[in-house]
């Protein structure tokens, strides 16, 4: 007796394609045989954690036997304070990407509409067709959100619209006039779900903080994580702030303990940790101005960016580009999944990766 169990599965389930993350490492090690790589792939804070961070999660696994707090309320308080939002507004993810499965399985039904812009993050497609709903993908304009053929594109159908400011994987982004104007023509009804993942690291005029607009537009969602800026990648949290209502509807599905104790205590003591911040975003600016001066110096081009990341146009396809920089222990991400196939992403890594990665390119472009 046999059974095809792929034929069992719902439907949007059958056709997905996994997330592909950034190559491990140890992946690497594994394959090639060398070691004294570098990984600028997956837009890690290369500065490691804090050190009252450390202290905090050596102090946690005294705990390790209990189960955590479900509620999270001490990080939930903390975070109270620093963003200057109620603590009944937010719920907790294992990463932001799980506050985004949340939403979908919250809001979306099949055959509902939902709105995301070419080149835009991978998990938004992915929650879309995992729930059997309609994917409307508007064009991106120069690499980024066309907001005024989003908005054309809502309709009675449409239930979610995924917004990240800045982008990934372009790091383009949208100015608070932009942002607000869009707002102002998007039905009650239509969640907005703002994903501001690389926020910390911008330091522009007209930029906006979604958590200040919640107020006029109470269907805006803003998602945020500590695994960017406040270097927890490894750990898994995020939160998302929402009105009680919609925070109230995540928290019925949400899993008891998605965030463990350890992540609990990590991301309290770095929300603590401001000067850690502060130097991150130094080292980012740093890292930024270096990466593009040596691809200037390459005459290789790249999509300006306000996150901690260049996507590097390869003038051609990058695949081979790709391994060969893996051959040189250099690990950065192909975005052909996302309709780039000639361009890279390169992560801001310490001073010495970016050059690293700049020697490799050199190398690779001589070849």
């Amino acid at each position: 007796m046999s059974c095809d169990f792929r034929e069992l599965a719902v439907p949007g389930i059958q056709g997905l394609h996994p997330y592909l993350p950034g190559k491990p490492v140890e992946e690497l090690e594994r394959e090639l045989g060398i070691s004294n790589i570098v990984k600028l792939a997956s837009n890690e804070n290369p500065r490691g954690p804090g050190a009252s961070v450390t202290r905090a999660v050596s102090a946690s696994v005294a705990g390790l036997s209990r189960y955590p707090d479900s509620n999270g309320f001490e990080l939930k308080q903390a975070l109270e304070t620093t963003l200057g939002v109620e603590s009944s507004r937010i719920t907790l993810g294992n990463g932001s990407n799980d506050v985004l499965d949340l939403l979908g399985r919250t809001f979306i039904q099949p055959d509902d509409e939902v709105i995301y812009s070419e080149y835009s993050f991978v998990v938004y497609a992915l929650v879309t067709q995992a729930l059997a709903a309609k994917a409307v993908v508007t064009p991106a304009k120069n690499w980024g959100h066309d907001l005024d053929a989003m908005a054309d594109a809502i309709t009675d159908r449409t239930r979610m619209i995924f917004i990240a400011n800045p982008n990934n994987p372009t790091g383009t982004w949208l100015t608070d006039s932009e942002l607000q104007t869009f707002l102002a023509k998007v039905p009650a009804h239509v969640v907005v779900v703002l994903d501001e993942a690389y926020t910390e690291y911008v330091a522009l005029d007209d930029f906006p903080n979604g958590l200040q607009l919640q107020a006029q537009y109470p269907n805006l969602v803003v998602t945020r994580t500590f695994s960017k800026a406040y270097g927890l990648a490894a750990l898994r949290v995020g939160f998302a702030v929402a009105n009680e209502a919609i925070t109230d509807l995540l928290n019925r599905i949400r899993q008891p303990f998605n965030v463990n104790t350890i992540a609990l205590s990590a991301a309290l003591a770095a929300l603590s940790d401001q000067e850690y911040l502060k130097r991150s975003v130094q080292l980012n600016a740093a890292g930024m101005a270096q990466l593009e001066s040596g691809l200037a110096a390459l005459q290789l081009e790249w999509i300006p960016s306000a996150g901690n990341f260049l996507t590097v146009d390869m003038k051609q396809n990058a695949a081979e580009y790709y391994q060969a920089l893996l051959h040189q222990g250099v690990i950065v991400r192909p975005v052909a999944n996302y309709g780039m196939p000639n361009h890279l992403r390169i992560s801001i890594g310490l001073p010495e990766e970016n050059q690293r990665c700049l020697e490799a390119l050199a190398k690779v472009l001589s070849a």
